[in-house]
């Protein structure tokens, strides 16, 4: 390839010098985006050809991380810097509007706070933040509340030194002497696991380094199991058994998944009577088990796998609980002898409805609780299993979300869940479940003042042009009128069966607080109307997620809501898809989009199986390598069908380490749209050269990144202050 000279970074400075010398004009409209060079790569597949004049710009993680970069390398990693700084010209008008965003943002939360403690074993268990730092600090105390505070970890020690830093999956053994937990200084979900001797203070045995980052403790306090992931393509795919004080790179192998379209891991049932092994793919699910007292044993098959059984499992007394799709599209409650675990053995306890979907249960002593969805809203049914009477909570909100939270606890009648909406902060609550009395244990504390009496949330129902009813959920500052003069935030996702649900944000304030509305477009793919919902925006049905989403933004402008001069929309991962497939189908629709991480090279990615997460997504997306599938998803890959045409005023975000969503998608993407587009509306790549698909960490400096995104919306919609 040939080196290509950059003229860009050139125009900025002399832009930056500019803006300090009064005697010359200050026009970013005069400033010139990159013009990358298009190399033609011929793709071939089913007869079909395909040109990628941007396929140039794809590294792998060696020639990203080598001390020396190739001549390849170089080139990509200047086009990045050059549309970041591009941005930054672009966006500089806005400086001072970022800036009183981010601290209106951050100011409203609450420096000094501290969790809802949950007791496990013995301990108090609660995190907790201190004025002006990033990160949390996890604390204990043993037996009751008032005892001294146990530091277990404080990720602000941790991340000293580094632009990134994710900890998760911490774990203590049932002695309560040690912590396992997992950290990432890449942003690449690749975790090295430490133990740390609570006892001490200390780090004990050898981190183990390319984990999923969490670890399972067996019942004996000196072996646990933790999951390994392939290197090249980031599949979580082999179960390790690490004893203490030995050398993990002896640690024996317990199980390989070899289905490349399959995950795997493990955890402990809340019972912590066994060990659990599990797999999955899209469609289907497979268990092994193993008592947590023998971890040197053999895991034994819960069921035999098979292609299309879903399915969860958990354990109490002398039985597991089976939550399954079999023969229930909706799922239903299945019940089974844990000595006779496999499918016919199991017994129905709560039968399958058509109109609502079973999503899961939480196990007491006394009853049981259904996670259950249906019309757009999460619901909590509770059931006596001595009496059989049967309740849900009533939340009277039209458009909220709850879910059970921390409940470690089998012999107590205390329900502990959480709640949101999109007026309601997030609240953690405590219901008996035999006297139906709730109690407010902590809401979420906005500071500077909040009262929800300002705002209104609604649900409404767009129709799609197959007649289906789309929900959505809104909310704005009251006292709006359906003029079509409203500024607003269309949002959506719609992919893996994944909901949005409606729930509250203090960061959104400033757009509401400005005259916005947000609205949630709970479009098909995701699962808000039940599994079928999902069934009706994936594989070759695909398309309805996209036409579901133009059919609510043109819902929204019928209804006087707003109109296309100022209607946004965002979306991010598969909701950046969206963005993609909605702005080549209906660009007129939109003022202004932005793109966050946006998986928008469909067919080109998922015909490289050496990329993260492919071979998992056949049965989401389709397999290209059947001619069926290629085509159809050739019609709506966004960077295929980019043509011709004006777009609205864009930003896309992405960052060099996404292991999800590869950099050059977007990158790619935008270069293409550059070339294509014919009108002069603001096209923008922010890359940020440090982080992965999950964005910046740090509890304040995330929001620098928003405030950025939110001054783009601003600024479109006239709005300087």
């Amino acid at each position: 390839m040939k080196k290509t000279l950059w003229s860009v970074p050139l125009l900025v400075v002399t832009l930056l010098l500019s803006a300090c010398n009064p005697g010359v004009k200050n026009e970013t409209t005069d400033i010139q985006p990159p013009s990358p060079e298009k190399v033609p790569h011929e793709l071939t597949a089913h007869g079909n050809k395909r040109v990628d004049n941007y396929y140039w710009m794809k590294l792998t993680d060696a020639q990203k991380n080598a001390e020396k970069k190739d001549e390849q390398t170089q080139k990509v990693l200047d086009y990045l810097n050059a549309e970041n700084q591009y941005l930054e010209a672009k966006m500089k008008h806005t400086e001072a509007l970022q800036e009183k965003l981010y601290k209106e943002i951050i100011g409203r939360i609450k420096q000094t706070d501290e969790s809802v403690p949950y007791k496990d074993n013995g301990y108090w268990y609660y995190n907790r933040y201190e004025a002006g730092q990033e990160y949390p600090i996890y604390c204990r105390k043993k037996g009751t509340l008032e005892a001294p505070e146990e530091i277990m970890l404080n990720v602000n020690d941790l991340a000293k030194g580094h632009e990134y830093c994710q900890v998760t999956g911490l774990s203590v053994s049932e002695d309560n002497n040690l912590l396992a937990y997992g950290m990432d200084t890449v942003s690449r979900r690749r975790y090295t696991v430490y133990i740390k001797d609570l006892k001490t203070g200390k780090i004990v045995d050898k981190p183990v380094p390319n984990t999923e980052g969490d670890v399972t403790w067996a019942n004996n306090n000196k072996t646990f199991f933790y999951t390994m992931k392939d290197s090249l393509t980031l599949r979580s795919d082999k179960i390790y058994r690490h004893t203490l004080n030995t050398d993990p790179a002896k640690d024996p192998l317990v199980f390989t998944e070899k289905d490349a379209t399959f995950y795997t891991g493990i955890y402990k049932t809340k019972s912590n009577k066994y060990l659990v092994i599990w797999s999955g793919s899209t469609l289907t699910n497979y268990y092994q088990i193993l008592n947590a007292d023998t971890p040197d044993g053999k895991f034994r098959e819960f069921s035999p796998r098979e292609r299309g059984i879903e399915y969860s499992i958990d354990h109490y007394g002398d039985k597991f609980y089976v939550v399954t799709n079999l023969d229930a599209q909706n799922f239903r409650l299945m019940e089974t002898p844990e000595t006779n675990t496999s499918k016919e053995n199991w017994k129905e306890k709560i039968a399958h409805r058509k109109d609502t979907l079973l999503q899961g249960i939480e196990i007491f002593k006394n009853h049981l609780v259904l996670s259950e969805r249906a019309q757009a809203n999460t619901l909590m049914r509770i059931i006596d299993q001595k009496t059989g009477e049967k309740h849900y909570l009533n939340f009277g909100e039209p458009a909220y979300t709850t879910f059970p939270s921390i409940n470690t606890e089998f012999d107590t009648e205390l329900l502990r869940y959480g709640y949101s909406s999109l007026t309601t902060p997030s609240s953690t609550y405590d219901y008996n479940m035999r006297t139906r009395e709730k109690k407010l244990l902590k809401q979420q504390e906005v500071v500077g003042g909040y009262n929800p009496a300002d705002y209104e949330t609604e649900r409404l129902w767009a129709t799609a042009d197959d007649g289906t009813k789309v929900p959505m959920s809104l909310v704005y500052k009251k006292g709006i009128k359906k003029d079509g003069n409203n500024n607003t935030l269309l949002y959506a996702y719609g992919s893996y069966g994944s909901s949005t649900n409606p729930s509250f944000s203090s960061t959104r304030l400033s757009l509401l607080d400005r005259g916005f509305i947000f609205a949630i477009a709970h479009i098909r793919g995701g699962q808000e109307m039940g599994r079928q919902w999902y069934e009706d925006g994936k594989m070759f049905k695909k398309k309805n997620t996209f036409t579901d989403f133009v059919d609510c933004a043109e819902f929204l402008i019928d209804e006087g809501y707003t109109k296309p001069e100022k209607l946004f929309a965002t979306g991010g991962s598969a909701g950046g898809l969206l963005m993609g497939a909605v702005v080549n189908m209906a660009p007129h629709l939109f003022k202004g989009v932005i793109a966050e991480v946006p998986f928008v090279d469909v067919v080109t990615t998922m015909l490289d199986d050496d990329i993260p997460l492919t071979t998992g997504e056949f049965d989401e997306w389709g397999n290209p390598d059947v001619q069926e599938s290629y085509m159809y998803m050739l019609e709506y890959s966004p960077y295929d069908q980019v043509k011709a045409q004006p777009y609205p005023n864009m930003m896309v975000t992405t960052g060099l380490h996404d292991s999800q969503v590869q950099y050059w998608e977007p990158a790619k993407w935008v270069a293409k749209l550059r070339e294509m587009k014919t009108d002069n509306n603001t096209l923008l790549l922010r890359t940020n050269m440090e982080t992965g698909h999950g964005g910046t960490t740090g509890r304040f400096k995330v929001y620098r990144e928003t405030a950025q995104e939110y001054a783009f919306f601003l600024d479109l919609a006239g709005i300087a202050e």
